[in-house]
């Protein structure tokens, strides 16, 4: 199948945000996706985020499944719904990372003993630059806000606690995933039969097994169960895989602009 109007447009914006944030090392803070708690998040993050990669194998990997499950599904649907239905799993995925990150964030912060600090210096020590390329460094955090560590006598817990918690504040995501999740979950329960197969799998396996099996043991087990570290937004994923089923469920059993998905 050629590649559809609307897939080929996102995958020429996609680079084109690719390219211009090397050149733009700033934009990355501006248009990535901060914790909304922290100084550098902006209104508009959620939405341009999504057209962010964090690198060529990053934004080669999404953009090759835009390609090939995008155009599929645009031709079913045409181009509006295509697109509301790529904004909409791209934006519930940015909201899902925001609110695991929020509930991380003070999950953390209960943990902290014995210590009375006040709003305007845990917010300060929450935004206290210590990263050091795609790197955060306790060292940088202690060097950088001392002081307040010095103030209230902090114990080794508690710093490690609360680097722990700038972590998260200071975390930021780009990608289309979320998006591209909802597509694939689209194509599994529209083309449920087709033959679907990785480079490390020889074998090639039916798309309404295939997608369920690359969310649960990618995202559900290995990054939020097991906590793997592969510096990947899971949740992002989730988010949009959700949103994506949902949709599809909903527009199943209703009529969305006198047209039933399934037609």
């Amino acid at each position: 199948m050629n590649i559809t109007e609307t897939v080929k447009q996102l995958l020429i914006i996609n680079i084109l945000f690719f390219i211009g944030s090397q050149f733009v090392p700033a934009s990355n803070d501006i248009l990535a996706l901060h914790y909304f708690e922290s100084e550098k998040f902006k209104i508009w993050q959620p939405l341009t985020s999504m057209f962010m990669h964090g690198g060529i194998m990053h934004i080669a990997f999404n953009m090759y499944a835009l390609y090939s499950f995008g155009s599929a599904i645009e031709y079913r649907w045409g181009v509006k719904k295509f697109l509301f239905f790529y904004i909409s799993c791209g934006l519930f995925g940015s909201l899902l990372y925001l609110g695991y990150n929020y509930y991380q964030l003070h999950s953390i912060l209960s943990e902290l003993v014995n210590i009375n600090i006040s709003k305007s210096d845990l917010y300060t020590i929450l935004n206290t630059d210590m990263s050091s390329g795609d790197y955060y460094r306790p060292d940088l955090l202690l060097q950088n806000a001392g002081g307040i560590f010095e103030k209230y006598s902090m114990s080794n817990e508690n710093f490690s606690i609360l680097f722990r918690a700038a972590q998260v504040n200071q975390s930021k995501a780009v990608g289309a995933s979320g998006a591209i999740y909802g597509l694939l979950v689209a194509f599994a329960m529209m083309y449920s039969d087709a033959e679907l197969s990785l480079m490390f799998i020889p074998v090639p396996i039916k798309a309404k097994y295939f997608v369920p099996a690359i969310i649960i043991l990618f995202d559900i087990v290995y990054g939020i169960i097991l906590k793997g570290n592969t510096g990947v937004a899971h949740t992002a994923h989730l988010g949009g895989a959700l949103c994506g089923y949902l949709m599809m469920w909903y527009w199943k059993k209703n009529q969305f602009n006198n047209n039933r998905w399934d037609r």
